[in-house]
């Protein structure tokens, strides 16, 4: 058993409240714009009905960020992983008003659905925009971003493909850096950090935290060829 099969999940399931709003959306939309988990691999083109570069995004939270993307980015087919009801609830009322085709949703444990349902290869992209920092001591082994993990992401990267994390945590950002440039097939697009893409916008949060002089980072690496 691998240490990423043992995998300590790195999410706790707090859901908070589910809106009216979310929950409807979650009745009606997530039938049409929803992936059930499975054990088998996913046929991404069948699923978007067509070849285009596939970019995972890991925790999308609320969802904001994943609908101004994928609508400045419709050449692009995007899947979204989240396990909040909330966040999955107002995504897909955020597809729903602007009328996406190019976002598809799985609400269950991204290391699951690594391991099961996306096959090696087959990636343009990965994006995990501020993951949970678990910034105590004793909480750092619940990180999402380890060594285990980026080797599986890096496997399921096309050549030439790009894995992108963001952090305003930056204890967090130095782990992230380090674990990416130990992974040998990545390769760093910057001397250190990336200047933010302009295809990632700026939530509120970061904006605020921005002007009170916070940090903010991104971390863009590549699969070599």
């Amino acid at each position: 058993m691998t240490a990423v099969s043992r995998h300590i999940r790195s999410y706790v399931l707090r859901q908070g409240r589910v809106s009216n709003a979310q929950q409807r959306a979650c009745e009606t939309l997530l039938p049409r714009y929803g992936v059930s988990f499975s054990e088998a691999r996913l046929d991404l083109e069948k699923l978007f009905g067509r070849n285009a570069p596939k970019i995972l995004e890991i925790g999308f939270g609320m969802g904001e960020s994943t609908a101004v993307i994928a609508a400045a980015q419709p050449g692009n087919d995007y899947l979204g992983i989240e396990v909040h009801t909330p966040g999955v609830g107002n995504l897909l009322k955020l597809i729903d008003v602007q009328a996406l085709t190019n976002v598809r949703i799985i609400q269950h444990d991204a290391v699951e659905v690594l391991r099961h349902m996306i096959a090696p290869g087959t990636l343009d992209g990965i994006h995990i925009f501020f993951p949970d920092p678990w910034p105590k001591n004793r909480h750092h082994k619940r990180r999402l971003i380890q060594a285990p993990l980026v080797s599986v992401l890096t496997e399921k990267l096309k050549p030439g493909g790009y894995l992108h994390a963001a952090t305003d945590w930056h204890e967090y950002a130095e782990q992230i850096l380090a674990v990416f440039a130990a992974t040998p097939a990545l390769k760093n697009t910057a001397a250190d950090y990336a200047p933010r893409p302009e295809y990632r916008p700026r939530t509120k949060f970061e904006t605020r935290g921005l002007r009170l002089g916070h940090g903010v980072w991104d971390i863009v690496f590549i699969r070599d060829a």
